[in-house]
């Protein structure tokens, strides 16, 4: 499939979005009663289980999917793994290598990947108070910074924000797996429940003022989660990341778990930015496995 037909296939799918958005705002919100996500967070009803579940003891906490899971989810999305980038293209495009690489975005959607991936095993390294530092905190929905600074993956100031960019219909993304081989995996992302659900992800962010934060309301009980871990915006990523190396989407999250209440409080109380410092909330975490 040749770069016109798949510009035409991605304004095709820009139409649709449309009037999905049109029909999305009109329902207003709703909160799921199996999940205890609303709208825009909680995404399509019919892909919402795929979405992880709330941690119900310790040990699930910053547990990955694991291949297995991974595959399954894939599927009900709609992407075969035999349409994702090769090796090959996998090793180029995380480089900035290939036709119109770019090495400062390759480097950005790579630490995007990191931090989507920062589960058991996979920890951060951040300068806390003059201390390096690993951290994992993906069923928070959070991350340390390089600086230490705690905050949601949908902060402005966070890598995996700043790579929405990259995601424009003309940017980077699309660019370069029309340039290099992989119109057939561009074509299977749009065709997958990837574009409505980032649809929502997206009016969830646009929505949520500088914390970032999602707020989940279940058996009277109301707790805060970071952005990444409504189902929307987990979903949007998952196909993102499986279309990249299905193996890279099976080390994401696979149960989220509440922010502790100071922490969270002290998120939000910071008016402007919705970040905090993380030495002074270190110890409402557990330690990295």
């Amino acid at each position: 499939m040749g770069g016109r037909s798949v510009k035409q296939f991605c304004v095709a799918v820009g139409l649709v979005i449309g009037l999905v958005a049109a029909g999305c705002a009109s329902t207003g919100p709703s909160t799921s009663t199996s999940t205890g996500f609303s709208l825009p967070f909680s995404g399509p009803a019919q892909f919402e289980h795929l979405a992880p579940t709330k941690a119900t003891d310790p040990s699930q906490i910053n547990v990955p999917i694991g291949q297995r899971r991974a595959d399954q989810i894939a599927r009900q999305l709609g992407l075969k793994k035999e349409n994702v980038l090769t090796e090959q293209q996998f090793l180029e495009f995380i480089s900035g290598g290939g036709v119109g690489g770019d090495k400062k975005s390759a480097a950005l959607a790579d630490r995007s990947v990191q931090i989507f991936t920062n589960t058991n095993g996979r920890p951060l390294t951040s300068d806390v108070d003059g201390v390096s530092t690993e951290t994992v905190l993906a069923s928070y929905g959070l991350f340390v910074n390089k600086k230490g600074l705690l905050l949601s993956l949908a902060n402005r100031i966070a890598p995996t924000r700043i790579a929405n960019r990259l995601l424009a219909p003309d940017g980077y993304i699309n660019t370069w797996f029309m340039n290099n081989g992989a119109e057939d995996s561009l074509v299977q992302l749009y065709k997958s429940a990837y574009t409505v659900e980032a649809l929502y992800g997206n009016q969830a962010q646009q929505t949520s003022g500088p914390w970032q934060l999602v707020t989940n309301t279940k058996d009277g009980a109301s707790t805060q989660v970071g952005m990444s871990m409504a189902p929307a915006l987990w979903l949007t990523n998952f196909a993102l990341l499986y279309t990249l190396k299905p193996e890279i989407a099976a080390y994401m999250p696979a149960y989220w778990t509440p922010i502790p209440t100071a922490v969270a409080d002290a998120i939000l109380a910071t008016k402007a930015t919705g970040f905090v410092q993380y030495s002074e909330y270190a110890s409402y975490f557990p330690s990295p496995r």
